[in-house]
């Protein structure tokens, strides 16, 4: 989906980020997104690991 984007359009989009939110608002929506994406990589990982535990124990 963002494979094309390069970067003019991501210049533009921060252009556009920085009208509507404003410079003060921009770092605490990172820092927001930020940290869902960080929990939802924990959250695939827990939801993963134990079924490649359970497929490496089967296969022996």
């Amino acid at each position: 989906m963002f494979q094309n984007i390069g970067m003019p359009g991501l210049i533009l989009i921060l252009v556009i980020a920085l009208i509507i939110f404003g410079p003060s608002k921009l770092p605490e929506i990172g820092r927001a997104f930020g940290s869902t994406l960080r929990e939802f990589k924990n959250s695939t990982k827990e939801l993963i690991s134990p079924d490649e535990i359970e497929e490496k124990t089967q296969s022996k």
